[in-house]
């Protein structure tokens, strides 16, 4: 079983092609791919198939180091287009991928860089279904009330403004980002994002993922913080600095996002067969 690890400011995914599979990827097996000291340790897997759609590249999964199955990752995505670029699937520099939140369309602006159109970003959602129109609302967690910002991105972020970089900084999010995912509000959990604004069309965030905790960066969690920002009046396109580096994100008046980042390979190997009988015999 082939495959290749790839990351993206720390955001690291396991991708591997379907044909390569020897079996389902059942959460268990999941888990176990994904564990960092008997597993390949990664942020989750990337499993990309043949599209038999017209106009697609290919159809990407995603799955979260917890089992679950994720509609859409920014930094996933990245990492699939320029993986697909490199193996050849295609030798257009612009074309679709199909996802669970639908068509992804990248442009390879380089060999390690390229810009995503990720469609418009929307305020309301089933995600959050009993909020308002323009998604602004509060909730109580962690022993406070949280002001926040919903946005939907083909996954649910939740979007919360600091005042300080100093308060962003000392936020325990390993001890309250839980509360957030599993909040009664959102019955799909939700990705949740807390930035502070550092200057002119630039913000700081850190992000808790649904499914993987906090984490270096995530592209949709920036996005979330990004359209959050820009709803206040902040200028676009929007510089986001994460802890694994920079993302930038444009948002368009009517919500329409496009994604520029990078992304590299870090190991390309083979599982031994040990560990795939042990997979398949789970």
């Amino acid at each position: 079983m082939n495959f290749e690890k790839w990351q993206a400011l720390g955001n690291d995914y396991m991708i591997v092609e379907d044909r390569q599979l020897p079996f389902d990827l059942t959460p268990g097996r999941i888990r176990r791919l994904c564990a960092p000291h008997t597993g390949l340790g990664c942020d989750g897997i990337l499993l990309l198939t043949q599209s038999e759609r017209p106009g697609f590249v290919a159809d990407l999964r995603i799955f979260n180091p917890d089992g679950s199955e994720a509609e859409l990752s920014g930094n996933g995505a990245r990492e699939a287009l320029l993986y697909l670029r490199r193996r050849r699937w295609t030798d257009q520099n612009e074309f679709s991928i199909h996802t669970m939140a639908g068509e992804i369309r990248g442009r390879i602006t380089s060999t390690t860089t390229c810009q995503v159109d990720m469609g418009r970003a929307r305020l309301r959602s089933d995600d959050f279904p009993g909020g308002p129109q323009d998604g602004r609302s509060a909730l109580t967690a962690a022993g406070r009330e949280w002001s926040f910002q919903h946005v939907s991105i083909g996954n649910p972020q939740c979007s919360i403004a600091m005042q300080t970089d100093e308060q962003l900084r000392l936020l325990d999010l390993g001890a309250i980002g839980a509360a957030f995912e599993n909040h009664e509000l959102f019955p799909n959990r939700t990705n949740v994002s807390w930035y502070t604004v550092l200057g002119q069309g630039r913000i700081r965030a850190r992000i808790f993922e649904r499914g993987v905790g906090e984490t270096s960066a995530s592209g949709t969690g920036a996005i979330g913080a990004a359209v959050a920002y820009a709803m206040t009046g902040g200028d676009s396109p929007v510089t986001v600095v994460l802890d694994g580096g920079e993302l930038q994100v444009e948002v368009g008046e009517d919500l329409h996002i496009d994604l520029t980042g990078w992304a590299v390979p870090v190991v390309r190997g083979t599982f031994a067969e040990e560990l795939i009988e042990e997979l398949r015999e789970s």
